[in-house]
């Protein structure tokens, strides 16, 4: 979600730390300037592809007779809670039996990352096949621990796009993206799991704490759906597609990645992993006990968690986006997909995106909305419960001629007057510090897109992304429902526009919510403190819009 550009500009900036990085950045200026390839991409490696016989495993013949009844359609179950998103990984990783394939913007190094990694390893104790692909562009120290599965012959990861700076620096890693900035800027988004090519999870969620609305200092609210039957396989065949492409780089190709060996646990690591699972320190879950009562895929399994069936499209970005959208390449482009959607929509269209930045032409189609009478609602972050302030900054830009144009905006707070539909406990979301990640759009109450693609300018131009578009009114009600929870005046701020009273003077903006059981409204911006504010302000007089 944190996309290198934005974190190469947030407040935790180090511009002044010294001179002793001048000749860093000098050497890596005359060394890697001119890559057009990240290092490493002459590295021997092995094309290979996906499990080619689902109806061999368990899983597969699981689903396969509902699969055989249901003809081209697929099956789906929206999962909501991030608990549930964690335990249901933990699940399709211990049930694989074959092959398991993961594509992820981000794999942590915490307590949950390490609790899958331990799964993945138990699973290349088993013989399954792992391929695992991760993106550079938010690697944070730790996070190399996934590199301790490469000492499994069945178990090979490549990275998407790398720099040539391995370190953590976080100073070090800014001279490297900014020296190579036209190629660094290009990250991979997409979040994918496949166990034994017959079950997939895709949606918005990256691995880590946050993502699974576990950790009390930041929850992401996202969104993830299971999927069974056909549509496998052509999700299959993207990751395919991601992993035998020139930007994925083997991680051996890279060599060391801050610690003296990759491949061995360092003490933290060394603990026994049992111990690990009875006791996160995230949230003082119990996940040794959660996991044992095999939920949610238990009940998916046997039925008593319904799947619905439906008709769906992959929608997704080819790796080399930037040379397919030029016209270089053949190729997909998700948002095309998308924005045919938005196009088609009679009377209403719901939009969940964390950022709003729409590009000009996006812009233009959702005011074409609204002069067909369309009704438009946008559920975003708040500049309170963002985490991601340059993205706040582009947004500021739209809020008032979206408005005028009768686009109804509502923006999450940080603490929720009501945990309905949030996806997490009430004991984590009292620690107010709740932001939207999920990326769903609504069409007409018949149709929804559920993937890691943001409404703003970066998704659409700078990262590659994927998604399901799937035909159902069941799905796509339930998750309007789940919408109108959100949107009420206990979770969001509902913004308004106070038309200007004098000629010439500009139309404010006014934030409604409710708080101890009545409304109030105010004039000035729901923030953290008067420096978010500031900051803001600040960044919104910048030229970023196209990189947010």
């Amino acid at each position: 979600m944190l996309e290198f550009k934005r974190a190469a500009i947030d407040r935790r900036g180090v511009w002044c730390q010294g001179a002793r990085y001048g000749a860093v950045l000098l050497a890596i200026a005359l060394l890697h300037g001119c890559a057009g390839l990240p290092p490493g991409a002459d590295y021997p490696k092995t094309a290979s592809s996906a499990f080619a016989h689902p109806e061999d495993t368990r899983l597969g013949q699981q689903f396969a007779s509902a699969a055989h009844e249901h003809g081209q359609y697929s099956a789906f179950r929206i999962i909501n809670a991030g608990v549930d998103g964690f335990q249901l990984r933990m699940q399709m990783i211990d049930a694989a039996q074959r092959a398991l394939d993961l594509q992820y913007y981000i794999f942590r190094g915490d307590e949950t990352g390490r609790m899958l990694t331990d799964g993945l390893q138990r699973a290349a104790d088993r013989g399954v096949r792992i391929r695992v692909l991760v993106d550079d562009g938010d690697t944070v120290a730790g996070d190399e621990q996934l590199l301790r599965l490469l000492t499994y012959p069945s178990v090979e990861v490549r990275i998407f796009n790398p720099s040539s700076y391995r370190g953590h620096s976080r100073f070090v890693r800014r001279l490297n993206f900014l020296v190579n900035a036209p190629r660094l800027d290009y990250r991979m988004h997409n979040k994918l799991l496949v166990a034994d090519n017959a079950l997939a999870l895709i949606g918005g969620r990256n691995i880590g704490n946050q993502y699974f609305q576990v950790d009390p200092e930041s929850q992401f609210a996202d969104d993830d759906v299971l999927t069974a039957g056909p549509i496998v396989g052509e999700l299959s065949a993207t990751f395919d597609e991601f992993w035998n492409s020139d930007l994925a780089i083997p991680a051996k190709a890279l060599g060391r990645t801050g610690r003296p060996d990759a491949g061995a646990p360092t003490e933290h690591e060394g603990a026994s992993r049992e111990a690990r699972a009875q006791a996160p320190k995230s949230a003082a879950i119990d996940y040794a006990s959660l996991l044992k009562t095999g939920e949610p895929l238990a009940g998916i399994i046997s039925g008593r968690l319904p799947l619905v069936w439906a008709h769906a499209q992959v929608v997704y970005d080819s790796p080399n986006k930037k040379r397919v959208a030029g016209g270089a390449l053949p190729g997909r482009l998700i948002t095309r997909a998308v924005l045919d959607s938005i196009r088609e929509v009679q009377s209403e269209l719901l939009l969940v995106t964390p950022y709003f930045v729409p590009a000009a032409d996006e812009l233009q189609l959702l005011k074409d909305l609204r002069q067909r009478q369309v009704r438009v609602r946008v559920l975003t972050n708040s500049l309170e419960s963002t985490t991601e302030i340059t993205a706040q900054s582009g947004y500021e830009h739209y809020r008032v001629p979206l408005l005028q144009d009768g686009v109804e905006l509502y923006e999450v707070r940080s603490m929720l007057g009501n945990v309905r539909g949030s996806g997490q406990t009430a004991k984590v979301s009292r620690y107010g510090n709740y932001a939207l990640h999920a990326k769903i759009y609504i069409f007409d109450r018949r149709k929804l897109f559920i993937g890691s693609m943001n409404y703003d300018q970066r998704s659409k131009r700078i990262n590659t992304e994927i998604g399901l578009m799937i035909q159902s009114s069941e799905l796509a009600q339930l998750t309007a429902r789940r919408f109108d929870a959100m949107v009420a005046p206990k979770e969001c701020y509902i913004v308004g526009l106070i038309s200007a009273r004098a000629p010439g003077k500009s139309s404010r903006l006014v934030w409604r919510t409710e708080k101890d059981g009545r409304m109030v409204e105010s004039t000035r911006e729901p923030a953290r403190s008067g420096w978010q504010r500031l900051k803001v302000n600040f960044l919104a007089l910048l030229p970023l819009d196209r990189e947010l």
